[in-house]
């Protein structure tokens, strides 16, 4: 039987052999999600502005929300500052929850087509963090024509939101793999990823909490990203770089974990199928 390669240099290697394929698949994913309509790919335009305006509505209007101890800031603040969240869970939520069912959609890719099957993780982390700069080119026009051209250390943005694409590249190889064998991997991912909604700090400040629920909240790996991607983008701080340069190598850890046992398990995908 055929041995894959689980090696972290085979990652990159099998990355760099098979990017056109990617690339490709990615734009047809993400075509293909808009195919017919009559928009078409300006949904991915309509759909961030449509959820930035209902949050706002919601959060600060029906529920007088306020971020801050002192509820100083404006409805577009609090709108800003929460859709900052949103857009790092939107990443993780889009690639995670599609991860349990890649093989079991793609049939012919393990028994008919040569295909290089640990690519549909690539797919699917690439589709999430299209969707998430398309949020975040709709945040910059909000943040510019509200208050002007943003601080320098939103450039810093793509070195925070990093670990979290290895985070969530190992987390799709690991649950693509887990959820070929186990069907109700699914249906339990679909719960996690709607309590990692509200367990999250996206709709509330951690220091809302008490501390002692403050320090169950850094355990949700997207608290530290959300926390940093406000920093950069909408309070012109620079990160943490030592949270950073932590959660980078945890998320490196997750990213070889999940490949090494999608290649592992890889093997008896046809018997399954």
């Amino acid at each position: 039987m055929q041995e894959f390669p689980i090696s972290i240099k085979s990652i990159a290697s099998s990355f760099i052999a098979n990017r056109n394929l990617i690339i490709t698949s990615i734009k047809r994913e993400i075509v293909g999600r808009y195919k017919g309509s009559l928009l078409g790919i300006l949904w991915s335009f309509v759909n961030p502005i449509f959820m930035l305006l209902v949050y706002t509505f919601v959060f600060s209007v029906v529920f007088k929300a306020k971020w801050g101890d002192g509820g100083g800031e404006s409805k577009a603040e609090f709108a800003l500052i929460l859709f900052c969240g949103l857009i790092v869970f939107n990443i993780f939520s889009e690639a995670i929850s599609k991860a349990p069912t890649s093989i079991l959609i793609n049939p012919n890719y393990v028994k008919k087509v040569v295909y290089p099957l640990e690519a549909l993780a690539w797919v699917n982390t690439g589709s999430s963090l299209f969707h998430g700069i398309v949020s975040f080119l709709v945040w910059m026009l909000a943040y510019i024509a509200l208050y002007g051209i943003p601080s320098a250390t939103i450039l810093l943005v793509p070195i925070v939101i990093l670990p979290l694409l290895l985070m969530v590249q190992g987390l799709t190889w690991f649950l693509s793999a887990i959820g070929t064998y186990i069907r109700d991997v699914n249906q339990l991912v679909s719960i996690l990823i709607t309590t990692m909604l509200f367990m999250s700090p996206i709709f509330y400040p951690i220091s809302a909490l008490p501390e002692i629920y403050q320090k169950i909240l850094y355990l949700n790996p997207l608290t530290i990203i959300i926390e940093q991607v406000r920093a950069v983008a909408f309070y012109g701080e620079f990160p943490n770089y030592k949270l950073v340069i932590g959660y980078t190598f945890c998320s490196s850890i997750v990213c070889y974990v999940g490949y090494f046992c999608f290649q592992k398990s890889r093997k008896g995908f046809s018997d399954v199928l």
